[in-house]
């Protein structure tokens, strides 16, 4: 579809004979240079030649794609502030779940990791929202790290991709038992702790000791420990460093054959090859909540990475529930709704809990 829109934006401003249909889209300036084995192919008297376009039209050009794809994204992912009210029509009489990613979500993407700070709006919005909905948190980042950040024990939290989930008391019979414990909160409650990855903790070990000393001679990396995954960040890794970086996280995840690497947002991550991933763990919390096959639940996700995308497409799959992406930049996603940043998060979060009042209803 893009690539079909850009040559109908590309003809449109006139420039159509610069753009051969095998081609993908370049500068103006480049795409536009005349083919010397076809001088004059499909030019009119009317149409500009190649060597007289204007530089501007570069800048008029990627301004006018931008701003197409922008309102292209806003009618394929309207934003969920201004459709609540038609979404919260769907969900009457039903029982609404959410699921919230943290970094991008519920606080602000930071050049460091361990200030990852959610504001204290933020977190008395998901508090409300927790009262009044089963609640949970679905992470990269270690469950005791995110559980740090939020502070607030009546809602669930998974860590490490959902790897380490700590949820309802309730265990998934569907699920090996092997992997599941109880554990109390520290409110005396008891729970399910769900861990799918635990034969991958030595090797993870002698991973992160590895990383750290391989990395330890390039300046701004940074290694840090996310308990079933390790995330390596390079935001303040010089641009001619990074080739480095890489090269030695790829030498170090060859080693170790049941690991692979992703990555995220600034980040390379080494997680265990099992087939888990938020989509599974969003699926587990289900269950344990007692609401895999109900007709009746309207889950609601939202988050920002692309490892969130795992979760869009289980509910895309069930056909309930708002996956809602975090982006302020248009992106392939499987996401119905959209949220520009943390900000439009809080709003939408806030009147979430203000619908779920009994004196709104």
């Amino acid at each position: 579809m893009r690539e079909n829109l850009t040559r109908w934006l590309y003809q449109a401003m006139r420039f159509q004979s610069g753009l051969p249909k095998t081609q993908r889209i370049e500068s103006i300036s480049k795409a536009a240079k005349p083919n010397k084995t076809e001088p004059n192919k499909n030019y009119t008297a009317e149409d500009p030649k190649p060597d007289h376009i204007p530089i501007s039209a570069d800048v008029k050009y990627i301004s006018w794609l931008s701003l197409i794809y922008k309102l292209l994204f806003q009618k394929e992912h309207p934003s969920a502030l201004s459709s609540f009210q038609e979404m919260m029509t769907s969900a009457e009489g039903k029982c609404v779940v959410v699921f919230l990613d943290y970094d991008g979500t519920l606080s602000p993407i930071v050049n460091d990791p361990d200030r990852a700070f959610m504001s204290d709006r933020m977190r008395s919005a998901v508090g409300d929202v927790a009262k009044l909905y089963p609640t949970s948190i679905i992470s990269g980042r270690s469950r005791q790290k995110v559980y740090g950040f939020v502070k607030l024990d009546d809602i669930f939290y998974a860590g490490s991709h959902g790897m380490d989930i700590m949820g309802p008391a309730i265990q998934a019979s569907s699920y090996d038992g092997k992997y599941q414990s109880k554990a109390l909160d520290k409110k005396g409650n008891e729970l399910t702790v769900f861990q799918p990855a635990q034969e991958f903790l030595p090797s993870i070990e002698k991973m992160l000791n590895e990383l750290e000393e391989t990395t330890s001679e390039i300046n701004g990396a940074l290694v840090e420990d996310n308990r079933f995954c390790i995330s390596v960040h390079y935001r303040h890794v010089l641009q001619e460093d990074f080739g480095l970086l890489e090269k030695k996280v790829q030498a170090l995840v060859a080693k170790y054959p049941g690991f692979h690497l992703t990555r995220g947002k600034k980040v390379l991550e080494i997680r265990p090859s099992i087939k888990w991933n938020k989509g599974d763990a969003l699926v587990y919390l289900l269950e344990t909540l007692g609401l895999t096959n109900s007709s009746d639940v309207l889950p609601i996700y939202i988050g920002d990475d692309r490892t969130d995308e795992d979760a869009f497409k289980v509910l895309k799959c069930r056909g309930q529930g708002y996956p809602i992406i975090v982006s302020t930049n248009p992106r392939d996603t499987l996401a119905t709704y959209s949220l520009r940043d943390p900000s439009e998060v809080l709003s939408f979060l806030i009147r979430l809990a203000r619908w779920g009042e009994p004196s709104a209803v």
